[in-house]
């Protein structure tokens, strides 16, 4: 995808989680990785930039090694991101894009027991749907870090390519009592991982916790039969 067809898509993915929702306020932020041939870097929304409301020509554009070249001020999850981005290289499934929001049932499935320092919880939700297991995947819980700390960042690292090792992969991590970060191969991919891992926790929490998971022959066929990383 060109420069100026993600800055449309960036814009027109931030402007529909918005509206449903899916981010409020100034929540939530999304890059996109631009390719080799012009020139590679990322496009950012800008810091406390409301998705509702983003304007193409104002998405902050960095190079490489994270430097701003033009457009507003990056956010401050850039460096997030660019984990992101490396990792999931490194293990063999390239992100293009990153999105995080705030979205409610997944921060509310983290509300209750936390998890200590240090200490990756191996799963959010467990696998209930198909097509949570196909287009989502593991749900690695990262620890409760400030936003945009350093930490988490290495925490997210760290996870993607513990999962790489085992041959999975993984496209969403969540951040404890933050929201989910989730990456595909262009904004409507990634949006559409979102809307899935949302929806999945949502039917956790109306089923009050009380949930069934797919069995692992059932879980089997779907690896077979779709190529689902479980």
């Amino acid at each position: 995808m060109r420069e100026a067809k993600a800055r449309e898509e960036i814009c027109r993915v931030g402007s529909s989680l918005f509206e449903r929702g899916y981010v409020h306020a100034t929540a939530g932020n999304i890059s996109f990785r631009l390719s080799d041939d012009e020139g590679g870097g990322f496009l950012i929304t800008p810091t406390d930039a409301c998705l509702g409301n983003l304007d193409p020509g104002r998405l902050a554009k960095l190079d490489a090694d994270g430097r701003q070249l033009s457009g507003d001020r990056a956010s401050k999850t850039i460096e997030l991101h660019r984990k992101i981005y490396r990792a999931t290289e490194s293990a063999g499934f390239a992100a293009g894009c990153v999105l995080h929001t705030h979205s409610t049932y997944c921060v509310l499935a983290t509300l209750g027991a936390a998890t200590a320092p240090g200490h990756t919880l191996e799963d959010l939700l467990p696998p209930i749907t198909p097509y949570f297991v196909m287009k989502v995947g593991h749900v690695p819980v990262i620890p409760y870090y400030r936003p945009g700390a350093p930490e988490a960042a290495a925490h997210v690292e760290a996870a993607i390519a513990d999962y790489g090792h085992r041959n999975l992969v993984i496209r969403a991590v969540m951040l404890e009592r933050l929201g989910p970060t989730v990456w595909h191969c262009s904004p409507a991919e990634a949006m559409a991982v979102l809307e899935e891992l949302e929806e999945t926790a949502k039917l956790v929490h109306l089923a009050g916790g009380s949930v069934s998971p797919l069995d692992p022959d059932r879980i089997d066929v779907l690896r077979k039969t779709f190529g689902a990383s479980w």
